[in-house]
């Protein structure tokens, strides 16, 4: 494709992406086809020979749009914000026009440096000290991965370049909650932990970590012959948006010399609002963190910021430095190499650097308020409505419900399936999309409001047909 070929698709392109923007609102928000549905679609080879634009556009729009969940969809309610800013997109795809990669500093000085000034900035905008230094991951799972093996090295004094953990002696101890993102069980695994030294840690009535349970566990590790290595707490975790208590934590966890990550994956984005910053007081005192401006932000996926107070200590676990990387400015520049487990990086940086200067932080802030009283809208009208309950806190933009009708019998299985008989009908009716999830082992849903198009009547249009629905579901 030649430069004026690429300018021709490029601008059919954004045009094609801002008509189905536009026209959200009138598709199904869940995609309505069946397993094997898109496959089915689908030539059994590619072509041999070129074909035009416009076709492949047509077959965009044949076989790939059917097959999509709208998670830009300003009635979609599921999982978790996970916003695409049409300004960031453009972002996206200057950095993909550039074809940068962040091997080393030298191979793209500003890959490195705007996203070090980014990342920077990203810090003041939420309240951070400048003892933090952050880059820029994939996900908070690999940020998680990261930071569970920067515990690990800690508290085997780097057992990695001897024998590993087969020579560290006693077993490494990982602490957090059920509530805490799967991503904390996938990262002990992998970090060679294993998951039976995954130790789950008592809540209390908010579903949040209580720092007895933990000095507990702590001390009874060590009384056994283990060794505690790592918390890992949650600010807004991923089922109910539980606040585990950070200042807590980190003062039973420092006792011991005790890693501390804290997951805000979600709720980082909070921390833009000052008067949400209470939620993780005492971060300060932790050794890593992460949160994802590709959730609730808005930035396009994937963008999840990882910061670190200790950086010497970063790199000598994750550096390998191969002679063909080395340079004479090797010492005065940072190589983000050396930050994580890939070697090769995208200019993910672009992406939150276009959506900061063409969104604008102080809007960005209104939506997010926005969002956080159209949750406490919603949770006031279920409160208010007969027979429907919430069933969690409500500090973030989630709110967690159930009906439970009086003429239901037959228990606690007849309400799971009531729930899920409710939740199903609306799902599958493309008017909206919820989540439903287990909370103390019964089925509840999770109303999840964050997309940059939602407003207060797509809110209200969701509360109706869930009552309509669960009426129905109950006749």
């Amino acid at each position: 494709m030649t430069p004026d070929e690429f300018r021709a698709a490029g601008h059919a392109l954004v045009d094609w992406v801002a008509d189905l923007r536009a026209g959200l609102e009138d598709r199904p928000v869940k995609a309505p086809a069946p397993p094997g549905a898109v496959a089915a679609l689908m030539p059994a080879a590619p072509p041999d020979a070129p074909e035009s634009f416009e076709a492949l556009l047509a077959e965009l729009d044949r076989v790939v749009v059917p097959g999509m969940t709208h998670l830009q969809h300003p009635r979609n309610f599921a999982w978790f914000p996970a916003n695409h800013s049409l300004a960031s997109v453009l972002g996206d795809l200057a950095s993909g026009g550039l074809g940068g990669l962040g091997i080393s500093w030298e191979a793209c000085p500003a890959l490195t440096e705007v996203e070090q000034v980014v990342c920077d900035w990203m810090r003041r905008l939420v309240g951070l000290s400048d003892a933090w230094s952050g880059t820029i991951a994939d996900t908070a799972s690999t940020s998680c991965l990261s930071a569970l093996a920067c515990a690990r090295e800690r508290a085997t004094r780097y057992a990695m370049a001897r024998g590993g953990l087969a020579a560290s002696g006693a077993p490494l101890r990982i602490y957090t909650t059920e509530h805490a993102h799967s991503s904390v069980r996938k990262a002990a695994m992998l970090a060679g932990f294993g998951a039976e030294h995954l130790v789950t840690v008592d809540v209390d009535e908010r579903y949040a970590m209580r720092p007895d349970a933990l000095a507990g566990a702590i001390e009874a590790d060590r009384a056994a012959g283990l060794v505690p290595c790592a918390v890992v707490a949650s600010v807004g975790s991923t089922g109910v948006t539980a606040l585990d208590p950070v200042a807590a934590v980190v003062e039973v966890a420092q006792r011991d010399g005790v890693w501390v990550h804290v997951d805000a994956a979600l709720a980082g984005s909070a921390m833009l609002l000052p008067e949400c910053r209470w939620m993780w007081a005492g971060v300060e005192g932790a050794d890593s963190l992460v949160w994802n401006p590709h959730k609730w932000l808005g930035t396009a996926l994937d963008c999840s910021l990882y910061y670190v107070r200790d950086v010497t200590h970063l790199v000598r676990v994750m550096s390998t430095n191969p002679s063909y990387l080395r340079s004479e400015v090797d010492g005065a520049v940072v190589q983000y190499r050396d930050w994580g487990v890939p070697l090769g990086r995208r200019f993910r940086a672009l992406k939150l650097w276009f959506q900061l200067h063409l969104d604008g932080v102080e809007p960005i802030r209104e939506r997010l308020r926005r969002d956080l009283d159209n949750a406490r809208w919603l949770a006031g009208e279920v409160d208010a409505a007969e027979h429907w309950k919430v069933l969690a806190p409500v500090p973030l933009q989630t709110v967690c419900v159930r009906h439970e009708p009086p003429s239901l019998a037959g228990g606690a299985a007849a309400l799971d399936a009531h729930t899920l008989r409710w939740a199903r009908a609306l799902n599958d009716s493309g008017f909206a999309f919820v989540t439903p999830a287990q909370l103390d082992g019964a089925w509840m849903v999770r109303v999840s409001i964050g997309v940059e198009s939602t407003e207060r009547r797509h809110v209200a249009e969701l509360w109706a047909e869930m009552r309509r629905l669960a009426e129905v579901a109950d006749a």
